[in-house]
């Protein structure tokens, strides 16, 4: 199988989306207002530390969600800005954090079901919108959501996707990593 090959076509195919619907100043505002606070404001403003009687917080001064994620959660939100009525799906957990993947579930973004770890996507019609996780989806998965004729929304990290490219490439040199001790 030509995985390359069968991404090229469905990210060309028209209902392939990877770069959101908003500009990266909406979209950190949008983001900023789901999760920031006065209390974290004035945590990083007093030098990352925070006293109160016997209480000291001290934050990380990397503290939040790395910029795969922020970009991952906030193409999320703006998928349910842009489909107010569509059914929304997520082939996974946007991310791995309860109180986002909660959050987009009050949106009615719903997550496909999976037994075994096998996903069931019966439920998946077409003109469905689904999204793929920050950590990416299987062509397979994709394959299937293009033929089902869904809108894709791929919030993949593109970290996430240079890791998987580079399998795909050394895969097909039939280059193996051994380890020896």
């Amino acid at each position: 199988m030509d995985t390359q090959a069968i991404k090229h076509a469905i990210q060309h195919s028209g209902r392939y989306n990877r770069k959101g619907f908003e500009s990266p100043t909406q979209r950190a505002k949008a983001l900023g207002e789901s999760y920031q606070s006065d209390l974290i404001a004035t945590i990083r403003e007093n030098d990352f530390s925070f006293e109160e009687g016997r209480l000291k917080i001290k934050l990380a001064k990397s503290f939040g969600f790395c910029w795969g994620v922020e970009r991952a959660v906030a193409m999320a939100y703006e998928t349910r800005r842009h489909y107010p009525n569509e059914v929304i799906w997520m082939t996974n957990e946007i991310i791995h954090n309860p109180s986002v993947n909660n959050h987009l579930s009050r949106m009615n973004v719903k997550i496909i079901s999976a037994k075994n770890g096998i996903k069931d996507f019966s439920s998946v019609c077409s003109g469905d919108v689904v999204i793929l996780p920050a950590f990416g989806a299987t062509v397979q998965e994709m394959q299937l959501l293009h033929e089902k004729k869904c809108q894709i929304i791929d919030t993949t990290c593109p970290w996430v996707s240079k890791v998987w490219h580079t399998v795909e490439k050394h895969k097909k040199t039939h280059f193996y990593f051994y380890y020896s001790w």
